[in-house]
């Protein structure tokens, strides 16, 4: 067990995590300005944050994360596959999850949160995606 855990989590995740806190003021910024200023729905806001984010992201979890100099179209590919099925599954849980959590509020209030949660959740499957998925050795 112990070994299994090692190599799940290594030096890559502080890296990644620094590589997210980049990623979340670019991407998440533009969400919340989008839904909330721009007043984008809920899809097309937290759609543009991984658009922005996602491209932030792959040059910085390829080079500096995951150390990859190689360069292919099927990382690309698997990169943008792996962003569009978390993004989908997180945000696809969060919002019912949280529509229920928040029932009576304001829905902008349930909105906004959904959104932070699926943040949280898209983060978890992202990392498991790109270290072993999109960047794999």
């Amino acid at each position: 067990m112990a070994d299994k855990k090692h190599k799940l989590i290594d030096s890559t995740v502080p890296r990644f995590l620094l590589v997210g806190i980049i990623n979340t003021l670019v991407g998440c910024g533009a969400m919340f300005l989008l839904y909330n200023l721009a007043h984008w729905s809920y899809w097309l806001s937290s759609a543009a944050n991984y658009v922005l984010g996602g491209i932030v992201s792959f040059f910085l979890n390829k080079y500096f994360t995951f150390r990859r100099r190689e360069w292919s179209w099927g990382q690309v590919a698997r990169f943008a596959l792996n962003v569009a099925v978390c993004w989908l599954l997180a945000y696809g849980l969060a919002k019912p999850l949280v529509l229920w959590a928040l029932s009576g509020r304001e829905v902008w209030i349930q909105e906004n949160v959904a959104m932070l949660v699926g943040m949280c959740l898209y983060t978890a499957l992202n990392y498991l995606g790109q270290r072993f998925f999109a960047f794999r050795k």
